[in-house]
């Protein structure tokens, strides 16, 4: 684990619940100030009355300037960034002839150009030394069907990651992606509506069907997610870069 992170800044974007909130309560029990960065402020104040060390920040990553602003806003209250973790993301599945350009685009903005507008932010202050993890699927390492959109998107994010951790090697940031399988959160939720909508099936076995990929039957939790974000901030990891890091159960 990352042990004591007094003194250090962290950025966590998509922490207004899911894996993003339970990324930002761990790094804060380690001790690190956290700024908690969303669209939606209500739902990042309700996240931050957990912990005295959250604080919230709205801010869109698919809008580059909207960010850049909410983090500069934290660094003059927190200090410099030295640890980001880019997790805000989107999924809508669709055959890919029913795809439109607008999705398409829509999908990319959030789940790779968000990484991007993220890390390009959070870097601005950033000392040498520091952590820029992106949380990224099995969607970066392997296809679904349906989900053309998503999957190209977080293929990007782990070209993204591998590309800018040999530009960062010599500074000692470390630069990698967290891939998880389905993970419980809100945003399974709408995608076990979605199954039951469509299909006809039957929650249980809409979950049936989603966890027969993962070869442990289960889903991810987000503090296995959260977990891997702190060992990955620890001197442990320092010479852990350019990864894509599967949580999934061994599904890939």
């Amino acid at each position: 684990m990352a042990g004591n992170l007094s003194g250090r800044h962290a950025i966590v974007t998509g922490a207004g619940s899911g894996v993003g909130a339970a990324v930002a309560l761990a790094l804060a029990d380690a001790g690190a100030s956290v700024t908690i960065v969303g669209r939606r402020l209500a739902a990042l104040e309700e996240v931050a009355r957990a912990h005295v060390r959250l604080a919230p920040a709205a801010g869109d990553v698919t809008d580059a300037e909207s960010l850049r602003q909410a983090i500069a806003g934290a660094v003059a209250r927190s200090g410099p960034v030295s640890i980001v973790v880019a997790n805000a993301g989107a999924a809508e599945s669709a055959p890919f002839a029913r795809t439109t350009p607008e999705l398409f685009r829509a999908t990319l903005d959030v789940n790779l150009t968000g990484v991007f507008n993220t890390f390009q932010a959070g870097m601005a202050s950033m000392a040498p030394g520091g952590r820029l993890i992106a949380i990224a699927s099995t969607a970066a390492l392997k296809g679904y069907a349906y989900v053309t959109a998503y999957c190209a998107a977080k293929h990007g994010v782990v070209g993204l990651v591998r590309a800018l951790a040999l530009e960062l090697a010599p500074t000692g940031t470390t630069v990698n992606a967290i891939c998880p399988g389905y993970t419980e959160t809100p945003m399974l939720e709408r995608t076990l509506a979605n199954i039951v909508a469509r299909t006809g099936r039957s929650r249980a076995e809409a979950e049936a069907m989603l966890k027969a990929g993962n070869p442990q039957k289960r889903f991810i939790q987000p503090s296995e997610i959260a977990a891997t974000v702190m060992w990955l901030c620890s001197e442990a990891a320092a010479s852990v870069t350019g990864q894509a890091i599967s949580i999934s159960g061994g599904e890939v």
